[in-house]
């Protein structure tokens, strides 16, 4: 690839890391960026996939006293189906014929554009304490999404929280953070393993959304917040026009 080519590369994921570290809707950055860097959008998904996985951690690991709190059972229980939904969605994505997963990838992008938008109205709507089997079937649907589509997954976990009666927003946060890190491993594992990853821009896409996360996470603050959430779902909607526009 030319140089300018790696500084969209580059640019993309230092913004998507300060996204990713104050809003979410990261992915909405390295994906189209790496399509337009010529990756195939199956390898394009995989590889952004690997990009934004750092993040997890880091998240993760800032709510270990939320975690400790929780009991070891349940954690349990929520990473095994988290575990197999990733590695579902995986699976399914690499099955997908390349052409049909070109045209998904727009009506992909507007669905997790529409879940940012609507997502203090989705994350704010308080369930009952649901049954503990019907809170895993819905994990599960959900990480099978994330695995075969990363755009838009922390809401959508969020969403299940709050909705199935998760009272405390820390925890729900803690669980969302831990819960998208052993999906994203597997996910990511299973790309790795059936040679779908475009290992350089990865790596080096990774790097910079670790420290544009470092950086957003300092700078953001001082940004109301509507700004942010608004040039996210601008940015949302005109890659899915653009993907739109490419056929």
């Amino acid at each position: 690839m030319n140089p300018e080519t790696w500084i969209l590369l580059l640019t993309a994921a230092l913004a998507a890391g300060a996204l990713n570290a104050v809003a979410g809707g990261g992915s909405f950055l390295t994906f189209p960026a790496l399509v337009f860097a010529g990756v195939p959008p199956i390898a394009a998904n995989a590889t952004s996939a690997v990009a934004v996985s750092p993040g997890y951690l880091g998240s993760t690991l800032g709510f270990r006293p939320e975690l400790a709190a929780l009991p070891r059972p349940r954690l349990w229980a929520e990473g095994a189906v988290c575990a197999a939904g990733g590695l579902a969605g995986a699976g399914l994505l690499l099955v997908t014929p390349a052409k049909v997963f070109s045209a998904l990838v727009p009506w992909l992008l507007l669905f997790a554009t529409a879940l940012f938008a609507l997502a203090p109205w989705l994350t704010g709507r308080r369930g009952g304490a649901a049954h503990p089997a019907a809170r895993l079937a819905g994990l599960a649907c959900v990480a099978v999404y994330g695995g075969y589509f990363n755009g838009g997954l922390g809401i959508l976990l969020m969403a299940l929280y709050a909705i199935t009666g998760e009272t405390s927003i820390n925890t729900a946060n803690a669980l969302k953070n831990l819960n998208s890190l052993v999906l994203s491993l597997l996910s990511v594992a299973a790309f790795a393993w059936a040679g779908a990853v475009a290992w350089p821009q990865a790596l080096a896409m990774a790097a910079a959304a670790t420290v544009g996360g470092y950086a957003g996470a300092r700078v953001a603050r001082r940004l109301p917040p509507k700004l942010l959430r608004g040039g996210v779902i601008a940015t949302g909607l005109v890659m899915a026009a653009l993907f739109f526009a490419r056929g």
